[in-house]
Formats: structure tokens, sequence, C-alpha cells
């Protein structure tokens, strides 16, 4: 449960949107709790704050570079609870230091590379972010393969709604993997796989709690970006010169902030058919060679 305990809120009186210029802001106390009603940790319509009555308005506010749910009670009242434990928002009731940001719901986990991640290129490595349609990256056999799409989500950590750890990176350390690799420390999801010893390793299945370990949220910025590289098949890329697979739509393109730009692209989703390789996904079903191999630790902690 991702329920969000509350000691203060900001209150204000508007229009029917919450973005309307606010009048008079007042700065409560209130301990209460904001109630993640469907239980997956995302700010979505059908959370709420103090009562079923004053709902997700589908808006957020930036405060002094931080971001806000706002909660609405249906009659033009808005609230901004928080934790005082953690912020103080007492001191920023003028409104024109505010920003209103539009975001109906919160997309599902996706399974992708964290901001920053070197891919291999014909030219040299290349941040993940800064690749386009129609670039060409290396696959770890040495072939060049167009970039079909690049996946795009975006999580911003609301100070009044917790994210669920399950969107929280594993942090793969640079020579976790052995010969040196990644030459870098990677940040990717639990659900993207790595290649090791001819299989498809999940990240989440490597979990050692030390050279390779899931990075908590409150380490993480307030936002935060995953890319996943798609190209024609699903093919073996190298990320920090570790080999890793591109996208595979088992994780649907929908997750993704950037899917109606697919849409537009493409016409309707394809299916990609997954490389032929046996896939790992949970810690206990590591082959004793690997385990023993990525980290003594990983097997008495294997699920």
């Amino acid at each position: 449960m991702a329920d969000f305990s509350t000691t203060h809120h900001l209150v204000y009186y508007s229009g029917s949107s919450p973005t309307d210029a606010p009048g008079v802001v007042n700065n409560n106390p209130f301990d209460t709790v904001v109630v993640d009603n469907n239980n997956d940790g995302d700010i979505d319509s059908t959370d709420y704050f103090y009562d079923n009555s004053i709902n997700y308005s589908g808006t957020t506010v930036t405060i002094n570079g931080s971001d806000y749910a706002v909660f609405s009670d249906g009659f033009g009242g808005y609230y901004i609870p928080y934790d005082i434990a953690y912020d103080n928002l007492g001191a920023f009731t003028d409104t024109s230091t505010w920003s209103f940001n539009s975001v109906p719901e919160n997309a599902a986990v996706v399974n992708c590379f964290l901001t920053g991640t070197r891919i291999a290129t014909p030219s040299g490595e290349t941040a993940v972010e800064d690749l386009r349609i129609g670039d060409v990256v290396t696959t770890a056999d040495g072939r060049t393969v167009e970039v079909k799409w690049m996946a795009r989500q975006t999580y911003r950590q609301f100070r009044n709604m917790a994210l669920p750890e399950k969107h929280a990176p594993v942090c793969i350390s640079a020579g976790a993997l052995g010969h040196g690799l990644p030459h870098n420390d990677l940040y990717l999801t639990a659900d993207h796989g790595m290649i090791l010893d001819d299989m498809v390793v999940n990240a989440g299945a490597m979990v050692n709690g030390d050279t390779i370990r899931f990075v908590p949220l409150s380490e993480m910025p307030a936002e935060f970006t995953y890319y996943h590289v798609e190209t024609e098949h699903h093919d073996e890329i190298l990320a920090n010169g570790a080999a890793s697979e591109t996208f595979i739509d088992y994780v649907g393109r929908k997750g993704f902030d950037n899917y109606l730009e697919y849409l537009d692209l493409y016409g309707a989703d394809r299916i990609i058919p997954e490389m032929k390789r046996l896939r790992v996904s949970a810690k206990r079903l590591l082959p004793p060679q690997l385990a023993q191999r990525l980290g003594a630790g990983l097997e008495q902690n294997a699920a």
C-alpha cells in the first residue's frame, strides 16, 4: 500500500479548474492520509485525500521545485496535502510562484535504461537519450541495426504521493558482470534483460545486494526518465559495453509517455518475436554457476 500520511495542506478556492487563478491560499494543519485507492502506488483518478469526496484532480502543481498532487472537493475547493517532516509549504502561498501540470493518470511500470546509459553505435557510444529514430546502433555480434522507435517514460516523485518501489532502478556496478563489464555503473529497470551465458537474464534476478542492487527511490532525483530502444527485431545491443536486449513487446507500448508518437509513425502496434534464448526472470531460476559468479549473497537472497 502506498498511502501517504500528511500533517498539513494548502487549500484555495477557484473556479471549475484547479489552474484558474486562485485567490487566498491558506495553510492548515491536518493529520490525515492520501489514499492510494487502487493500490498501485501511482497518482490516479481513483485516489483521494481524507475521504472519497476529495479526489485527485488530474493536475499537479510545481512549488519550490517539487511536484504536488492537487485534490478537488468538487465545489471549487482545491487541496495540496503534504508532510511537514519533509516539506514546509507554509512559506509558498504566493500562487505567482506556482506552475500547474496536467497529469490525468500515472503510467504503468516499463522496462528500460535510465538516462545517461551509453549505447554502442558505429561512431562510438551515444547517450541513450540522444538516440533518434533512424539512427544506427551496433549489436553485440558487430552488425548494425536501425532504431525504429525510442520509447520514453518519465517518473515524478510527487511529494504528497509516494512512488512504489517497483519503479526503482537496478544498478549493475562497473565490472559486476565480469570482464570489466559494464564499464560504468548501469541503471535499468528490474525486468530489463541482460545477455549472459546465452540467456536473457532480467536485472532483478541478478540482484545480490552489493554489486548489483536496487536503488532506493530516496536516492533518485525528483524526476527521472527511462528509455527503451526498439529495432526491427529483438536484438542484442551494448549498454555501457554490456550485452542487453532491445525492446520486446511483452511490455505494452501503451505504458510509455510517447505511445501516440508510435501510432502516428506506424499506425498500429506490431508483434516482435522474442529471441531464441532462455529468459531467467527470477533469482531461483539462475543456474548455480552463474549465481555464484554474480555474487555469493545472491543464493542467500534467492526468491
